[in-house]
């Protein structure tokens, strides 16, 4: 018999999605200069030549049966050493190969992290604006997930809201720093405030309570901005990471998750990650990649692009008189619509002007629209009339 739930979920198209497709159509029918496309976070830069050469050179002059066989189930053991190597290097930690699990990037982290700490009726708690994709991979382990409203002003944590929401039944808290869509990163001080308030709440629950850590952006920080590595901070912790914009490999799929050495049972959720991927079907990401990102660890791509997006696009926005917070990383940016109905905003953007953002309202954020900014600084200075002249519409 076919499966009702996920049949229902084919006519539950991501409205990201739909805007990426009607882009497309758009430019088939009119051309490609019809769109300016902010809609998808496909980086738009390539990966550095050192990435290249690392994966050409694996090719060239390994054992092919050895390169291609099969990856043990918790991931190649040189792998996971240079992983934790680079970790302690940069952000002064302990981790050792056993605390690395490689993943099909942020995305297999998540759903192994989550699947870990959690068991069917648990409560993990979130903060709106975030990734939509948090609903299916929490939801999927038989957790709830519950959604602590944005404090829009500043983006970061509303702490007020977080506590009236923390029950007993809560067993994990799920952050993404740097922030899709708001592009902000968490401060420290930000940081220690919650994890002294869950340090309180393990103690009052008498049970851990986990932090995970969605961190794809960690690397895209801009100059001045405050980004702790947030697993220094509290000990059950799990950082979830992608190689997808660092190295700008999205389609590479790898990327891993690291346990906090000092967390509850640390030397054994790798192996339970293993157990895991059993249900699952994850099996590891691929031998070649996980080779081929040691000697790279250290190194992104050339991510100043972002940056000067950035300033670019804040500039021109709060000029015409949009209401922005100012982005602290990533390459996206979360700008009040100049109208209560931000998907009609969108679609009024799309289809009269060609400009494709994506409306706040998947991101639990109605009234705000996501730009993605990873494009070519020329097609920024081609969509600032289009704001212009969309905001004057509504203004």
């Amino acid at each position: 018999m076919i499966n009702a739930f996920y049949k229902e979920m084919t006519g539950k198209e991501s409205v990201i999605r739909q805007f990426f497709d009607y882009s497309r159509k758009r430019a088939t029918e009119l051309g490609p200069d019809s769109v300016l496309n902010f809609s998808i976070g496909n980086p738009s830069v390539p990966a550095p030549e050192s990435a290249t050469r690392a994966m050409q050179t694996l090719l060239a002059e390994e054992d092919p049966v050895t390169l291609h066989g099969y990856s043990p189930t918790l991931g190649q053991p040189t792998t996971k050493a240079a992983i934790a190597a680079s970790l302690n290097r940069r952000f002064g930690m302990d981790y050792k190969a056993e605390h690395i699990f490689p993943t099909s990037g942020a995305a297999g982290a998540l759903s192994h992290a989550l699947r870990a700490v959690t068991k069917p009726g648990d409560t993990v708690i979130t903060f709106a604006p975030y990734f939509p994709e948090y609903i299916p991979y929490v939801t999927g382990t038989g957790a709830k997930l519950v959604v602590v409203p944005a404090d829009i002003s500043s983006f970061q944590i509303n702490f007020k809201k977080l506590e009236e929401l923390f029950t007993p039944e809560v067993s994990a808290i799920l952050i993404n720093s740097p922030n899709n869509p708001s592009g902000i990163v968490y401060t420290t001080a930000t940081i220690e405030r919650l994890a002294a308030l869950m340090t309180k709440k393990q103690e009052e629950y008498g049970h851990e309570i986990f932090l995970i850590t969605d961190e794809p952006y960690r690397e895209i920080v801009f100059e001045g901005t405050d980004s702790p590595f947030i697993s220094k901070f509290y000990d059950n912790s799990l950082c979830c990471y992608s190689f997808s914009k660092s190295l700008s490999l999205p389609g590479e799929r790898i990327g891993y998750l690291a346990v906090n050495p000092k967390a509850v049972d640390a030397e054994k959720i790798v192996p339970m990650c293993g157990q895991i991927s059993r249900f699952t079907g994850h099996n590891c990401p691929s031998s070649l990649m996980q080779r081929a990102i040691e000697p790279v660890l250290d190194e992104t791509s050339d991510l100043s692009i972002y940056e000067r997006n950035a300033v670019l696009l804040y500039d021109a926005l709060t000029r015409i008189g949009y209401s922005v917070v100012k982005p602290g990383g990533t390459f996206y940016m979360f700008p009040k619509a100049p109208v209560e109905d931000a998907n009609e905003f969108c679609w009024t953007a799309a289809k009269e002007l060609g400009l494709i953002i994506v409306p706040g309202d998947s991101f639990e954020c109605p009234g705000h629209f996501r730009i993605s900014y990873c494009v070519p600084t020329e097609q920024i200075e081609r969509a600032i009339p289009l704001f212009e002249e969309l905001f004057r519409r509504y203004a």
